[in-house]
């Protein structure tokens, strides 16, 4: 059963949105909350241990009743149902889309092609768990019968971004092993890397589901070489392990098949952090933190699949940014957590967002007439307050922002967390409120300034405020908790491509410019340029004089 394929802008329901738009843009978000005192206890979903706030924005509990029936009418119940049913959404690939699986209990039954695949799910982590606590324990021995002191991941794309975003996030929970990645094909940044690790006492994790990847393979023939300069082939077995699908190509680089942990065509590579991809996090913060993980995302998956759209946060996040992206022309949304910790989520989430829904294609083939992907960005605050803000603030963009922060401070700082939080706060007030002419009026009166000095300084001192924010607030940063954050996100692409009737789950463009860099490779190599356009040719020249 495929997917159906509706233009959103034709339904009824986007009718009703644009005239009810007409009504609103107009109106600021301070107006809306001077209109209804309990506007705040109205707009906001209380999950679990999260909290989220989405008052802060120019909508009305009328915009989401006519975007439900937008979400309805373009079938996204029958959508959510194929997503965790095992259907092949992912269509122009011939897949299915099951990450879900990889966290869903091991009583649940999920079919796939008519089999229940929970089984070797639950059978490739028991291999994960077992593998984690052979090297954690020590137990495990390299070539010179040192324990194990170093993870290096070898991976990029998700191969790469997500285990490393989720390491930094748990870096509260890391046991004794340190971690490192090596993503890109970048010669200086695989050397940086060696340098520091032993090759006596480091654990190389092979991630690449083909293991035809350049970058990947590239980087792992390197690490090779540098290996054996100190050890033999047959220790290669000892301190390499592989995550793929390709037995032959893992077993011809010396890998021992039972260091090779399966991944399945059902899984994308940017949600594929909860499979065996994930197993340098489980190194990293051991099994049952990496449990933890998956459970909070199995959670956050039974709250998107069962809740109301009303009390759906998935849903709600996404039909807002279907609100402020296709009627008030925002491009951007921003990301800011309070916490050092997620400083690696916003590049995680911009493969999984913009890599999924950076389509000009809908799903019937013919090209969109409406814009989709938004561009996502951010920093940890408050660092960003000191970097970026002023354009949030007064700048001329329409940027939406998610703030995320979390009561509990995982280390008891209370002084330097309670600034932290104050920030928090603040910074989405000031975003509503701003500051009127009056207030800097009285201000600059207050000061003594002279009415010269304010004429002058008034207009660069006021802020209109109005700009749109979501709160969340979670109790503390736990594998669980981050597990369902992250899962929130993922569900929110979801419903997002959905609406705007595209496929998330192929990434067709990443494609092009790997054949073009396979080409150009061989060109620089032989030192014959071919035909290309007269920059590209230029360039060429220049690099190889």
């Amino acid at each position: 059963m495929k997917l159906q394929h509706i233009n959103p802008t034709e339904t009824k329901a986007w009718q009703k949105l644009k005239s009810h738009f007409s009504e609103i843009e107009r109106q600021t978000i301070q107006d809306l909350f001077q209109y209804d005192a309990k506007r705040a206890e109205k707009l906001n979903i209380e999950w679990q241990d999260f909290y989220v706030d989405f008052s802060k924005n120019n909508w009305t509990e009328n915009t989401i009743a006519l975007l439900i029936e937008l979400a309805n009418e373009v079938g996204l119940p029958d959508a959510i149902s194929k997503y965790f049913s095992g259907e092949k959404i992912n269509e122009t690939e011939d897949r299915a889309v099951l990450h879900t699986a990889l966290r869903a209990n091991e009583s649940d039954v999920v079919t796939f092609e008519g089999e229940n695949v929970m089984p070797e799910i639950f059978s490739t982590k028991n291999k994960i768990k077992d593998f984690t606590n052979f090297i954690v324990s020590g137990e495990a021995k390299g070539y010179s019968g040192k324990s194990f002191t170093d993870v290096v991941n070898i991976g990029i794309g998700g191969s790469d971004l997500g285990p490393a975003m989720i390491v930094e996030a748990l870096q509260f929970y890391k046991n004794h092993l340190n971690t490192h990645f090596i993503s890109n094909v970048d010669g200086d940044h695989v050397q940086e890397i060696l340098k520091k690790i032993n090759p006596e006492t480091t654990l190389f994790v092979i991630v690449s589901k083909t293991f035809t990847t350049q970058e990947t393979l590239t980087n792992s023939e390197t690490v090779k070489k540098w290996f054996l300069q100190q050890a033999n082939e047959k220790d290669i077995a000892k301190h390499f392990v592989a995550v793929s699908t390709n037995l032959q190509n893992v077993t011809n680089f010396g890998i021992a098949p039972e260091n090779i942990f399966p991944m399945w065509d059902w899984v994308g590579g940017r949600f594929s952090l909860w499979s065996a991809v994930g197993l340098t996090i489980s190194l990293a913060v051991g099994y049952e933190n990496f449990n933890q993980l998956l459970k909070g995302a199995n959670k956050m998956d039974v709250h998107f699949a069962n809740s109301p759209f009303e009390n759906n946060i998935p849903v709600v996040l996404a039909l807002l940014s279907i609100w402020h992206n296709n009627f008030f022309g925002a491009e951007t949304e921003a990301l800011i957590p309070y916490t050092q910790y997620l400083q690696k989520l916003a590049p995680y989430l911009q493969q999984g967002i913009m890599e999924s829904n950076g389509k000009s294609i809908a799903r019937n083939g013919k090209s969109v007439n409406y814009q989709t992907g938004t561009i996502v960005w951010g920093e940890p605050g408050t660092n960003s307050q000191h970097a970026f803000f002023q354009l949030i603030h007064q700048g001329t963009k329409l940027i939406p922002t998610d703030f995320i922060g979390f009561i509990e401070p995982l280390y008891g700082e209370k002084d330097h967390h309670n600034k932290l939080m104050s920030n928090f706060f603040a910074q989405t007030e000031a975003l509503l409120k701003g500051k009127s002419r009056d207030q800097v009026l009285s201000e600059f009166l207050a000061q003594g300034k002279t009415e010269a000095e304010i004429a002058h300084l008034i207009p660069f001192k006021v802020f209109e405020g109005n700009k749109p924010t979501n709160t969340i607030l979670i109790n503390k940063l736990t594998p669980e908790s981050l597990g369902a954050l992250v899962a929130m996100y993922e569900h929110k692409i979801f419903v997002q491509g959905i609406i705007w009737n595209i496929y998330s789950y192929d990434q067709w463009g990443v494609e092009l410019g790997k054949q073009l860099a396979n080409s150009i490779l061989s060109e620089i190599e032989s030192g014959k340029i071919q035909n290309h356009d007269s920059s590209t040719a230029m360039l060429l020249t220049k690099f190889l004089k």
